[in-house]
């Protein structure tokens, strides 16, 4: 892509942001005027405050080419305050002193990534910012049992939690239970633990947490191995993918001791192999990493319990 090309999109994707059509110097210009304004960027006017803006770009832009897809919102996150008419410029005349077909495709895909995620960020900005007592309250809507807005627990809906489920799914998809939610959430349930008078808050926190948890861990499975089902594997997902009320009935049908398949041994196995993947996967010390391994310890503490209720019940 030529930098003139460049540079109508940048015009364009700021018009369709509705942040208003930017002075771009030599977009009403002939094509030679545009290239001298490209080269008069490149050379920093002779002056060593653009010198130092374009070794900055630069840098910017080789980080970003570097950076594997997977990685680039989070840089483009980062630095989206930069992405202004120099840095457009700057990638304009990078692409159009790019040697090969090859590195101008890189260029022109690269600068249509950073658009698409600035724009995401821009319209989420855009949006109403909900706080996350308002999420929270959102989740909670299924338990409100009449007018006064009174919740009731247990739900007296058999189809509360499910909807409870649904809601969390939909919230975590749109990237709203981040960090700030689960401790605000885990900040009430200590409190409400702290306060000792309120079991049905407890008991309701918990499950909201509960309920996140599920919806992460399950969205990575390891139970089918080429051709192979891993039967403890399998069980564990089952585990993780249902309610915690459900987890005695599903251990009785699926461990060998009730008449199913897999040894406690190899489910212990596959839980300490969840535990050390899920620790690898989210960053040290954050709310999600200690939720999502206390959920699967827990489904570890109650085949505990229920192994021990069955070996202490044999004749």
């Amino acid at each position: 892509m030529c930098e003139s090309a460049l540079l109508r999109r940048w015009v364009s994707f700021r018009i369709n942001l509705g942040l208003g059509q930017t002075q771009l110097p030599g977009l009403t210009k002939s094509v030679g005027a545009r290239k001298k304004v490209v080269r008069a960027a490149n050379a920093g006017n002779g002056t060593e405050k653009q010198f130092k803006t374009t070794v900055e770009l630069d840098k910017l832009i080789d980080t970003l080419r570097e950076t594997e897809y997977e990685k680039l919102p989070q840089i483009v996150a980062e630095n989206v305050l930069g992405f202004n008419t120099d840095f457009w410029l700057r990638l304009a005349a990078r692409a159009d002193l790019a040697t090969s077909p090859d590195d101008q495709r890189d260029y022109e895909v690269l600068a249509s990534n950073i658009m698409n995620l600035v724009e995401l960020i821009v319209r989420k900005t855009q949006e109403k910012i909900e706080s996350s007592t308002d999420i929270l309250k959102s989740i909670l809507v299924p338990l409100i049992e009449d007018a006064d807005g009174e919740i009731s627990w247990p739900p007296r809906n058999a189809e509360s939690i499910s909807m409870m489920r649904n809601e969390v799914e939909r919230r975590e998809d749109g990237g709203y239970l981040d960090e700030s939610f689960l401790s605000e959430v885990s900040a009430q349930l200590r409190q409400a633990t702290e306060d000792g008078d309120k079991p049905g808050l407890v008991a309701i926190l918990q499950k909201v947490l509960q309920l996140y948890a599920s919806t992460v861990l399950s969205r990575r499975t390891y139970a089918v191995k080429g051709d192979q089902v891993d039967k403890a594997e399998e069980l564990l997902e089952k585990l993780i993918a249902s309610d915690e009320e459900n987890w005695n009935e599903l251990l009785r049908a699926g461990l060998v001791f009730g008449g199913g398949s897999v040894e406690s041994s190899d489910l212990f196995r596959v839980v300490e192999k969840r535990v050390e993947r899920t620790l690898m996967r989210t960053e040290n010390g954050s709310y999600q990493q200690r939720l999502l391994v206390e959920y699967v310890r827990e489904i570890q503490t109650r085949t505990e319990l229920l192994v021990e209720a069955f070996q202490t019940s044999k004749p």
